[in-house]
């Protein structure tokens, strides 16, 4: 019986070895938990064998354990880099169909896939509650959750109508001695420009020039001359290619007294006729320099992503070049009743089993639930060290079974040649 006694260890040894080997293999891998081999005796005996001379039959495997203690955290600086200080799990969807099944991951390293989903390496997506324009969830439970799709687009575009420009032009200002032209800074004082959009949401320039026409008269007041174009297109006002404005002797305007409505133009991109106004209510003309004081405009172009985020409470926010900004979803933490039942898939994914329990989904930093941070990874929790002083003591205890296995075998032959 020593024979199948030493046999035991030998294998308990070679996979308590095998455990070890893979902790090691995995020191470098993102969300790995390491695992632990525990052994218990076995023992064979009946109603007539006396306890104090009973002897163990060798040892088997009782299970082998995973440790979900939290591994090193690597800062990044990518906002879709996740990771969770303390309990949970992030929830992916596997497969490229609605119906894939649900993993359970502690590696937080996203990114945004071919189809503008938030995915992992292995080209899971990243499972989140659906939000409202305030980050407020809106579903809850397993069935609540969804993919978190980023657009690409934000916005609707609407024309330019109308332009409403405060300017302050110098009242010490001189008469340009040509006639205006645009490409010669010499022939206008001053200029402001203000980007403008078609229907399709195109942006092109609104250039405004001001040119002195005269020095003040006996009643103080002066006047200009604007001009306007529209990229290259020059915008006339009843088809008058300049617009008279005109100031008393406080430095108030005096004309135009409403908004000047130019006649239609062609919007060089989409080939639409378009309409604007320009209000210059607010113009005043003083001692000091030209200065833009207020500007403003009523049309809006489509926003493009330009970026994402995601916040402690795991709120997953894009952001557009329009300035327009969307809550697209709210990152679930799961957690179990009984993490180590949980059964390992490769790839740093578990899957829930009867021993672990069903997934229970919150918040992050809900109670029972860790906190989130983005643009960090959590490492592999393997300590190198430890891992190698006890592959040297599995290898050892390898090598005393291995011992006794020969011891035995000795004893068996001499056993043999004693009976031949």
């Amino acid at each position: 019986m020593t024979f199948y006694t030493s046999l035991s260890g030998l294998q308990a040894a070679q996979t308590d070895m095998s455990t070890i080997s893979n902790n090691l293999a995995n020191v470098g891998t993102d969300g790995f938990k390491k695992s632990r081999s525990d052994f218990a005796d076995v023992m064979a005996s009946s109603f007539y064998t006396a306890p104090r001379q009973q002897i163990g039959m060798g040892t088997t495997l009782t299970q082998n354990v995973q440790q979900f203690g939290e591994g090193n955290l690597k800062t990044t600086g990518s906002a879709l880099d996740l990771a969770i200080s303390g309990d949970g799990f992030f929830a992916v969807q596997t497969g490229a169909s609605a119906s894939g099944s649900i993993a359970y991951t502690r590696n937080g390293g996203f990114t945004v896939g071919q189809d503008h989903t938030i995915i992992d390496a292995q080209g899971s997506a990243l499972l989140a509650y659906p939000v409202d324009a305030s980050g407020n969830v809106t579903a809850t439970g397993t069935d609540g959750l969804a993919k978190v799709t980023i657009p690409t687009t934000s916005g609707t575009p609407t024309a330019t109508g109308k332009v409403t420009l405060d300017v302050n032009l110098a009242s010490g200002a001189t008469t340009p001695a040509s006639t205006f032209d645009r490409t010669n800074p010499a022939t206008y004082n001053n200029s402001a420009i203000t980007t403008i959009y078609d229907a399709s949401g195109n942006a092109q320039t609104l250039t405004n020039y001001f040119v002195r026409d005269s020095a003040a008269d006996a009643n103080g007041s002066t006047g200009w001359t604007m001009y306007s174009y529209a990229g290259d297109q020059q915008l006339k006002a009843g088809g008058a290619a300049g617009v008279a404005v005109s100031f008393d002797a406080t430095g108030a305007m005096t004309s135009p007294a409403s908004a000047t409505t130019f006649d239609a133009f062609t919007s060089p991109t989409t080939g639409l006729s378009q309409a604007l106004s320009l209000d210059l209510a607010g113009s005043t003309q003083k001692a000091s320099a030209f200065s833009v004081a207020a500007r403003s405009q009523d049309g809006a172009a489509v926003g493009a992503f330009s970026g994402v985020s995601v916040d402690k409470a795991g709120v997953i926010t894009a952001t557009f070049s329009n300035g327009d900004s969307k809550a697209l979803g709210k990152v679930a933490i799961a957690n179990f009743t009984t993490p180590t039942g949980l059964r390992q898939l490769g790839n740093s994914y578990w899957g829930a089993t009867g021993i672990s329990g069903k997934a229970s989904l919150g918040a992050p930093g809900d109670t029972g639930y860790g906190g989130l941070m983005s643009g960090t990874i959590e490492g592999s929790n393997v300590d190198i060290t430890e891992e190698l002083v006890d592959l040297i003591a599995a290898q050892r205890n390898f090598q005393a079974n291995s011992k006794a296995l020969d011891t035995q075998s000795q004893l068996i032959q001499t056993i043999f040649q004693i009976q031949g």
